[in-house]
């Protein structure tokens, strides 16, 4: 057995080890299955408990709650079980000549043991959805819930062990010294959601047991809108994209790139959807979050006292009820931090430009975003501007959806991390894919073994070209 993890999984007697060897548990597609349906039952089950825990971490509605959370959880888990014995199949691969007759196939196998370390933006779905597609390819896990959403990660630590079962899930609770504990502990893949600097931290960390990783890490999302867009969809769809979750999104629009003919235009259009949605005063609305500490309620104000805006809409902040109103910063100052990092609150910046094609190409050369935005009512400049700009996932003419369509790979790329999730390609990322090549003893000619006369020689330049 290892040592114990650190204090707070010793109190429960918890051993990557005995989690290890308890994985063979999940080998059949019905053990794993049960597990997914127990997890779905307790969800359900327990709504009300979760929905108020995200109430006080995060100031999150009932609707919101079960439509970002709870529910996505269970729609992902449903999604993983019906699919299961599909994935878990052994895919046939066609042979060249030289290895026939025989028969080849790729048989994915669980990894062992995943440690999902999750955020605090979304405190349950980020830190079960790895779960969810962890069990779904076979793993044991162990779950670090973010300590920043404390009523959250309470309910995590008492409840899901015995729900997926002690011998197959641990989970641990503490700051950052104890997640720097975990990260000396070998695992078999290690899955983080959250910043770039502490995804630093974990791959560094992981690379001393040569542990694969996904890293999931944001980062500054565009909204582009073009002239042609249907502007009223435009600014409707933005506005709830963005300040869903009181902005603490990970793939939220940072900043809304316009042509300048129809900035202001559009500008009118997105406070107008603000006032529809949250009401005159959001402090007041059910539908609008909280920020998650005074600590970042300090950095939103900052940014917002600093951003050197034309025009500030709303920008309204109440530091002891955690509240910072949805805001519009009418181009902030070019140089200013708003546009340096990623935001990670309800402050969206209005950028106008002339040149929108020179625009792209000046982002095509920065960080990589985790999500990009296009609004526009051509399919040709739409293609130009996925052609011109990377990003880890792309939506045209709207925002955040794609995180719903189970089939579509979630992920980064560069800065914005690495790896992606959700249906099949999280289950394969949390797999092994065995190469198998099983082939019959006869025929067995000795032409294909030293000494090679000539015609071997010509066989095989011919068999294995």
């Amino acid at each position: 057995m290892t040592e114990p993890l650190n204090e707070a999984v010793a109190k429960g007697g918890v051993r990557i080890q005995e989690l290890r060897a308890a994985t063979p548990m999940l080998r059949e597609a019905g053990a794993r299955a049960d597990r997914l349906i127990r997890l779905e039952k307790h969800l359900r089950e327990h709504e009300a408990d979760y929905a108020a825990a995200l109430a006080a971490d995060l100031g999150k509605s009932a609707t919101e709650a079960w439509s970002t959370e709870i529910g996505f959880i269970i729609g992902q888990s449903r999604y993983a079980r019906r699919h299961l014995r599909e994935w878990m199949r052994p895919r046939r691969v066609p042979l060249p000549a030289v290895a026939r007759p025989g028969r080849g196939r790729v048989v994915p196998t669980p990894l062992g043991v995943v440690c999902v370390i999750a955020p605090w933006n979304y405190p349950l779905h980020l830190a079960l959805a790895p779960v969810v597609t962890a069990i779904a390819a076979g793993n044991s896990v162990v779950v670090k819930p973010s300590e920043l959403a404390p009523r959250t990660a309470e309910l995590i630590e008492s409840n899901l062990p015995g729900v997926l079962g002690v011998e197959n899930c641990a989970v641990v609770s503490g700051g950052a010294e104890v997640t720097s504990a975990l990260l000396q502990e070998r695992f078999d893949h290690i899955f983080y959601t959250g910043g770039g600097r502490v995804g630093r931290i974990v791959m560094e960390a992981a690379a001393k047991h040569l542990t694969p990783v996904t890293l999931e890490l944001g980062g500054r999302s565009p909204a582009i809108v073009c002239a042609d867009a249907d502007l009223a969809v435009a600014a409707r769809r933005i506005v709830w994209g963005k300040f869903v979750n009181a902005g603490q999104t990970c793939v939220a629009p940072d900043h809304v790139v316009v042509e300048r003919e129809v900035a202001d235009r559009l500008v009118s259009l997105m406070t107008a959807e603000i006032r529809s949605s949250f009401g005159e005063d959001a402090a007041l609305s059910a539908d609008y979050g909280r920020i998650i500490n005074t600590h970042h309620v300090d950095r939103l104000d900052g940014l917002i006292r600093s951003s050197e805006a034309r025009e500030v809409v709303g920008g309204i902040v109440d530091r002891d009820r955690r509240f910072v109103s949805p805001t519009l910063l009418i181009e902030p100052g070019p140089s200013t931090d708003v546009l340096a990092d990623e935001i990670f609150g309800p402050i969206l910046p209005v950028l106008p430009v002339d040149d929108l094609d020179e625009t792209l190409r000046q982002m095509a050369s920065g960080p990589t975003p985790l999500a990009l935005y296009a609004f526009t009512g051509s399919d040709e400049r739409a293609r130009r501007i996925l052609d011109t700009v990377p990003s880890g996932g792309a939506v045209i003419n709207h925002t955040l959806l794609h995180l719903a369509v189970h089939e579509l790979p979630f992920g980064g790329m560069g800065e914005s991390g690495h790896g992606a999730y959700h249906g099949q390609a999280g289950f394969d990322r949390l797999s092994h894919l065995r190469s198998i090549l099983q082939r019959p003893t006869r025929p067995d000619p000795k032409l294909a073994y030293p000494p090679y006369g000539r015609v071997a020689q010509r066989l095989l330049r011919r068999l294995t070209a």
